[in-house]
């Protein structure tokens, strides 16, 4: 009988889950028009860490003082997910014969932002996200408790690898851009895997696979094919299985996946 191997799946949110920067959503909603100037303007003079802009801007920029917990949830409530993310918690929850996954998402995005886009999907307790000390007479962001961004996602990911016991051998990182690089460095040097979800130049020759695609279920391709060993046959099966077909796998050291299917499909729905 085959022992479970149970593997930690880590991913970022922004434009990994989402198609769309938090930071800039949250700007539109309260009327900041340059956002991206100011993100720009931080990463100059390398003041924070990449991806920790909004955090510094929401405690410190005076246009985004008046940001409260009811505009993070409103921004969270607006953000486009990629489709089929809960048919790929139900995989997760399911896992394979033989194979078992913890999902657990850590991103710089305020965490109530990504808790309000998530909501219904992914469980609080796995979201890690950046953690606001608010006052509780005004509201106003007074403190920041914590930043998963650059090393700290890295200090998450060590913890939740503690927490279950699993092997870093056995941690998975899926990212977008160039705030990924310090954890997917890590993950890899310790015999991890890693998969870009975007075409950033810097993180594709770091991430040992990349898959495009705007589907999120897509991550299981190198998955299914690098780490559980299927081939291509056994992975169309397997995604026709849960109603997806993969109508276009442009099979190169990146993965192009464009799916056909249901965006969601109840839990009793497959055998």
């Amino acid at each position: 009988m085959t022992s479970n191997r149970h593997f930690l799946l880590v991913s970022d949110f922004d434009q990994t889950l989402s198609f769309n920067d938090s930071g800039q959503i949250l700007s539109d909603l309260i009327g900041i028009s340059d956002f991206g100037e100011k993100v720009q303007g931080l990463a100059a003079i390398s003041l924070v860490q990449q991806g920790g802009e909004l955090a510094y801007l929401i405690r410190h920029d005076p246009e985004f003082r008046g940001v409260r917990q009811r505009h993070l949830v409103e921004a969270g409530q607006r953000v486009c997910l990629r489709s089929d993310i809960p048919v790929l918690m139900d995989f997760l929850d399911r896992g394979l014969n033989g194979y078992r996954f913890s999902f657990f998402v850590i991103s710089a995005a305020p965490k109530e932002l990504i808790q309000a886009a998530l909501g219904g999907i992914i469980s609080a307790d796995h979201i890690f996200g950046t953690e606001f000390d608010y006052d509780p007479d005004s509201g106003e962001v007074r403190s920041i408790r914590r930043v998963p961004a650059g090393y700290g996602k890295v200090a998450v990911v060590e913890e939740l690898e503690r927490a279950l016991g699993t092997a870093p051998e056995r941690t998975i990182y899926v990212g977008d851009g160039s705030s990924d690089v310090h954890v997917m460095l890590h993950v890899n040097n310790r015999d991890g895997f890693t998969i870009a979800v975007s075409e950033n130049r810097l993180l594709a020759r770091i991430a040992k696979s990349t898959v495009l695609s705007d589907n999120a279920f897509s991550i299981l391709v190198p998955i299914l094919e690098q780490i559980v060993g299927w081939r291509s046959g056994e992975i169309r099966a397997f995604f026709e299985s849960y109603h997806l077909t993969l109508h276009e796998w442009e099979k190169a050291r990146t993965d192009r996946v464009t799916i056909w299917g249901m965006s969601s499909i109840p839990r009793d729905a497959v055998a």
